[in-house]
């Protein structure tokens, strides 16, 4: 069953929209990341529901740890245990294990390491990731698969590929037979995951081997770990019509407010970043002429909203001279304040992609969005 549907495209860029059994997707859309079953920076699900947030991602590793998807399990799954109504997208993990270079040694059955709360030690394999995402019932499972370092020699990365993509046959395998079986959510779909590093080469062969395994979606992941914006879009130009254009296509941890609209002009679906919420908790907003670091001197008599421009509930009620004193009380409702902003400002910037592509004029309102971002702020 294809789950989605392609509205329209204006080049590369596309408009769609994704059936799920936990509701419709508008794309392009904007995962907010709520790594552990919540927001970095004190959101609520309501709070999630007001700003416009689609998708939830949660991630399986840190899930696994704690509570324990067996917890999670017991409680009704992801969603209901954090009491979200929407689609939820589970991380498989598999970056997380590997960015503890220190604490993990990968074999061919997978990958033995130490968990960074207590050091004991943990086994994740494709299977054990499926399971674990099937016992936290999320809307989307990825696959398990190395991420392997941008700067590592291209034999390495060619070896990594090749197991991940017999490591991906082995997810497909296991959530199909736990989808037959108990699984809290049947209809959970699996998403396959390009790699290659910087290699277009190595992109465009593995782009096209996991694509014949005609799974729900697809992600193209070990970008925005270190190599210049350039070369990843020109990964990206080179993977992304290998992929099928009739799933969904998504960019792993990425990005910034232009990496989206670049990464959207070549016809990514999905995206899904930290730096909305990290950067709120550090007193960085996003806004319509560019960034704003409110712990600056500057907005202690600021009566201005963070961004006259924006609909959120912080804009509506609170100005820089009040977060700007919060901040510097060490007072939460800062962090909470910017983080809400922030994701409000990524969740509208993709209701107006998704408005542009309607309208057929995305690359105008491309260019325009991104000059006012760059012009810096006003006095």
């Amino acid at each position: 069953m294809n789950h989605y549907t392609l509205l329209t495209t204006e080049g590369a860029a596309r408009r769609g929209r994704l059936e799920t059994v936990h509701g419709t997707i508008e794309t392009p859309v904007f995962m907010n990341v709520g790594t552990a079953g919540a927001i970095k920076g004190a959101l609520s699900s309501f709070d999630l529901e007001t700003i416009g947030t689609q998708v939830e991602l949660c991630n399986t590793y840190h899930l696994h740890v704690r509570p324990g998807d067996e917890i999670v399990r017991k409680m009704g799954g992801i969603r209901k245990f954090m009491n979200w109504s929407g689609p939820v997208l589970t991380d498989s993990g598999g970056f997380q294990v590997f960015s503890l270079a220190d604490l993990r040694k990968i074999k061919e059955e997978g990958v033995h390491f130490h968990s960074h709360v207590d050091g004991r030690k943990i086994f994740m394999g494709p299977e054990e990731s499926i399971q674990i995402q099937s016992n936290l019932a999320s809307t989307i499972a990825m696959a398990f698969d190395e991420c392997p370092s941008s700067v590592a020699e291209k034999s390495y990365i060619e070896q990594s590929v090749a197991r991940t993509t017999r490591w991906l046959v082995r997810c497909k395998n296991k959530i199909g037979e736990l989808n037959a079986g108990d699984a809290l959510n049947p209809d959970q779909m699996l998403f396959g995951i390009n790699q290659g590093g910087i290699y277009p080469d190595i992109r465009r062969d593995h782009a096209k081997e996991i694509a014949a395994l005609d799974l729900p979606g697809y992600a193209i992941g070990g970008l925005a770990v270190g190599e210049t914006h350039e070369q990843m879009y020109e990964i990206l130009e080179a993977t992304v019509p290998l992929l099928p254009q009739d799933k969904p296509i998504y960019l792993m941890g990425v990005g910034t407010p232009v990496n989206i609209l670049e990464g959207v002009a070549r016809g990514v679906d999905f995206f899904d970043c930290v730096y909305p919420s990290r950067n709120g908790r550090h007193g960085h907003v996003y806004t319509n002429h560019g960034k704003m670091n409110l712990l600056n001197a500057r907005y202690e008599l600021d009566d201005r909203p963070i961004d006259p421009t924006c609909d959120c509930p912080v804009c509506r009620r609170y100005t820089r001279s009040y977060i700007h004193h919060l901040f510097k009380a060490k007072e939460m409702l800062a962090m909470r304040l910017c983080v809400m902003h922030n994701l409000r400002f990524y969740n509208r910037l993709m209701e107006e992609i998704r408005d542009a592509l309607d309208a057929g004029h995305y690359e105008e309102y491309k260019k325009a969005k991104i000059a006012a971002m760059e012009a810096g702020e006003d006095a």
